[in-house]
């Protein structure tokens, strides 16, 4: 019977080698292919925002109580309200609509009293009609709808406010990452990768960091790139950015999807389980 344990050391170094290390789990480890400024810092490199086909806009055009513009655009107004004037054409506040994001997707009131890019890539302005929006930027169409307002009504007695509802992104992983999937949204103008999954608590050792996939929704269509999590260069990609409407796709190790490399101890006994269960096995085949 100890004769047979000495499959056990047979066994060891594909125990050991099944273990992740400290590189496969540590984010943004050293690399020699940073690039940093003189002054030692790490370069801004965020990719500006263009707007796509079936993007959802909100636009406020906020104006003067007795304002030109305030008589023709503002809701408040029009009804005799005594509130400032300002026109929203979309779900300026409220939640995700009908329940979480993650489980109904996407803001109700936004969905329904946004300004939807259409087919040909125009949003509709009531009160001065089509603009091309696809491939521009929310500064560029904010401009123009600002220019169209002041062609119409005093200039300077208004401010044109267009925007996305927040940044969101989308998670998909499998195994012990299913609290993590789902549709995620973050009200800031600049969101990293890393402070996407710290909001979401992060990821566990069953996520191959080293195989991140991001889909990107561009004018053109979609960008596919895979990063690291583990390299500090990360930080010069456009890519360690998220942008609205991205999908982050996590990958599982292929080590845990046997059951190993979760952490040292969960190989180890698993290991010494299945040897265990095959050496009963042999025993009770030697004995028929």
């Amino acid at each position: 019977m100890m004769k047979n344990f000495k499959y056990l050391f047979l066994l060891l170094p594909f125990l050991l080698t099944s273990c992740i290390t400290v590189k496969d789990v540590r984010y943004l480890q050293p690399s020699e292919s940073l690039v940093i400024n003189e002054e030692g810092l790490v370069p801004y490199n965020i990719p500006v925002y263009r707007i796509t086909k079936n993007d959802m806009l909100n636009l406020n055009i906020v104006t003067t109580p007795k304002g030109d513009a305030a008589q023709f655009y503002s809701a408040y107004n029009v009804s005799g309200g005594t509130g400032g004037g300002a026109i929203n054409n979309s779900a300026a506040a409220g939640g995700r609509g009908g329940g979480t994001g993650a489980t109904t997707g996407g803001n109700v009131n936004f969905y329904f009293n946004g300004l939807k890019v259409d087919i040909n890539g125009d949003i509709n302005v009531f009160g001065i009609g089509y603009i091309k929006a696809e491939g521009r930027t929310l500064d560029d169409v904010s401009k123009e709808i600002q220019t169209k307002v002041n062609e119409n009504f005093q200039e300077g007695k208004s401010e044109v406010r267009l925007n996305t509802d927040g940044i969101t992104y989308y998670i998909l992983g499998d195994l012990e990452t299913t609290g993590l999937s789902g549709e995620k949204v973050v009200h800031k103008t600049t969101l990293t990768i890393t402070e996407a999954l710290a909001i979401n608590g992060g990821l566990n050792r069953t996520v191959d960091k080293r195989e991140i996939v991001i889909h990107r929704k561009l004018p053109e269509g979609i960008k596919i790139a895979k990063i690291d999590l583990t390299r500090e260069d990360l930080m010069n990609s456009p890519y360690y950015y998220i942008q609205n409407g991205d999908e982050i796709y996590l990958n599982t190790r292929r080590k845990s999807l046997n059951g190993f490399g979760k952490d040292p101890i969960q190989t180890m006994l698993t290991g010494v389980t299945a040897i265990t269960t095959a050496l009963s096995i042999y025993v009770l085949l030697q004995r028929l």
